[in-house]
């Protein structure tokens, strides 16, 4: 199955080495192996961890120059994910989607990508001073969130864009849901250009077949993988995987030089290479058990009044082409409570924490650390919250249609850089967004830097207000004010 052997980890075996080895540093950083550390701080983290905080030397490696253990940590991953390179990036997935932005579009080159991105999509555009081209993912009314975008939006749009250098999609979105990747490939490679995939919530994906197909697998040229989101490597690491024709590793490894550290974090990249070594060793077994409880957890929220957790039953919808069953979307707009109002339940009363929540939405994330216990636990709670609003016979209104995607006045970067002034709303139509407007449910921007304000966005923004709908983006927290750029 793998050409190398994925039992290895060698860039933890060169840091043990090094503790083995009983080395006096003289080197940063200051604590000296915890020596000089606060004594709290040590006391509750352990020894163990600041034995192998060193910087850049030869036993070790360097990030921005491997020729050594990182190197060969970063060719294990490669091999265990089927593609041409790997890096690791603690810079997060954020840092990695910039640098894939980067390593394929330049300044005045048009990018393709959904208009639901995560705001390090845009900050690569950005940086790159790239053009967006937006499509319009596929949108759940009853649960109000975003699916995937279609790979008939994606011919679309290239259709009517010839001049596109690349195509970015989400896959999965956060929610689980995945749309047909491999189609958009072929569609995206029909036209000689790359496909980038935000991979972020997907870096189990290629273990196990029960879950929705791998960006690589797929045929994508470049991904990238937030490793820390569900197969344990620590907060801050992810993978950028290249394979294509069309993007040129070396420039991978010159852009994330721009983008990271010089002093990288050597326990945050021992964490990727041993969570590579599990995945790849113990990944389908693992995930097995992970697949089990999130589906167990799903049935009995179902059972329970008020709740929904959407599974199978909408597979063939609108961009929902497959599912990650360990994304647990519990719907609470039946008890007519917000899914906020829900997280802050579940955190104070219960000491559960959520992943995240929005209007009608809390998202749990099944993973390898789950027991049936603490499903057990959530479960019960959702039954006791279920007993105490269920019976108001209340439900949390529809979210209301989106305007158009608004005319692009100047690029974000240009947005981003110029000048600007804060305006009230509704003296705004006519003027040049600085800054995002976002309605939540579903999560997609209704103003993008760069683009023109009109009377039905702010008729929209009212409309969401009055419904007790949820906008945010803009500094003013409120949203009665908007930054225009002068």
């Amino acid at each position: 199955m793998y050409k190398l052997d994925q039992n290895e980890t060698p860039l933890f075996d060169a840091l043990l080495e090094y503790v083995n080895r009983e080395t006096i540093p003289f080197h940063v950083p200051g604590h000296k192996k915890g020596i000089g550390m606060d004594e709290e701080f040590k006391s509750f983290i352990g020894e163990n961890p600041f034995k192998i905080d060193v910087t850049v030397f030869k036993l070790v490696d360097s990030l921005h120059h491997p020729t050594g253990p990182i190197k060969k940590a970063q060719e294990l991953a490669s091999d265990a994910y089927g593609s041409e390179a790997a890096f690791f990036s603690i810079h997060g997935t954020s840092g990695a989607i910039q640098a894939m932005i980067m390593s394929v579009v330049n300044a005045g080159d048009t990018i393709v990508v959904p208009r639901n991105v995560h705001k390090s999509v845009t900050a690569g555009i950005i940086l790159s001073g790239a053009v967006p081209v937006y499509m319009q993912p596929e949108l759940d009314k009853d649960v109000g969130i975003a699916q995937g975008v279609t790979p008939e939006t994606v011919e679309a749009t290239l259709r009517e864009h010839p001049e596109a250098k690349a195509v970015l999609i989400i896959n999965p979105t956060y929610y689980g849901v995945s749309t047909d990747i491999k189609k958009i490939a072929d569609i995206v490679h029909s036209y000689d250009i790359p496909l980038i995939v935000d991979e972020a919530h997907g870096p189990h994906l290629s273990f196990n077949d029960k879950l929705p197909m791998s960006a690589i697998e797929a045929g994508a040229d470049i991904c990238s993988q937030s490793t820390h989101k569900i197969i344990g490597a620590l907060t801050q690491c992810s993978l950028l995987h290249v394979n294509s024709k069309y993007v040129d590793p070396t420039r991978v490894q010159q852009i994330l030089n721009l983008l990271q550290t010089t002093s990288p974090s050597y326990i945050l990249m021992a964490s990727l290479d041993c969570a590579r070594r599990q995945i790849a060793l113990h990944g389908k077994e693992l995930l097995e058990g992970s697949i089990a409880l999130s589906n167990y957890a799903r049935e009995e929220i179902n059972k329970i009044p008020g709740f929904y957790c959407f599974g199978n039953e909408i597979l063939g919808n609108p961009g929902v082409f497959a599912l990650d069953p360990t994304k647990i979307t519990i719907t609470c707009r039946d008890l007519g409570i917000t899914g906020y109002d829900l997280d802050m339940i579940l955190s104070t009363k219960y000491h559960i924490q959520m992943e995240l929540s929005d209007l009608y939405n809390v998202l749990a994330v099944g993973s390898f650390g789950d027991t049936k216990e603490s499903i057990d636990k959530l479960v019960e709670a959702l039954k006791e919250i279920s007993e105490e609003y269920a019976s108001k016979n209340t439900k949390k209104p529809d979210f209301i249609d989106i305007p158009p995607i608004p005319e692009r006045v100047l690029i974000p970067r240009e947005a981003f850089n110029g000048t600007k002034e804060s305006v009230p709303l509704i003296d705004s139509v006519g003027l040049i967004s600085g800054e995002f407007l976002l309605a939540y449910p579903p999560g997609i921007p209704v103003l993008c830097p760069g683009e023109k304000i009109t009377k039905n966005i702010i008729q929209y923004v009212q409309e969401l207000k009055d419904a007790g709908l949820y906008v945010q983006g803009t500094e003013d927290p409120k949203v009665e004010y908007i930054k225009v750029v002068k």
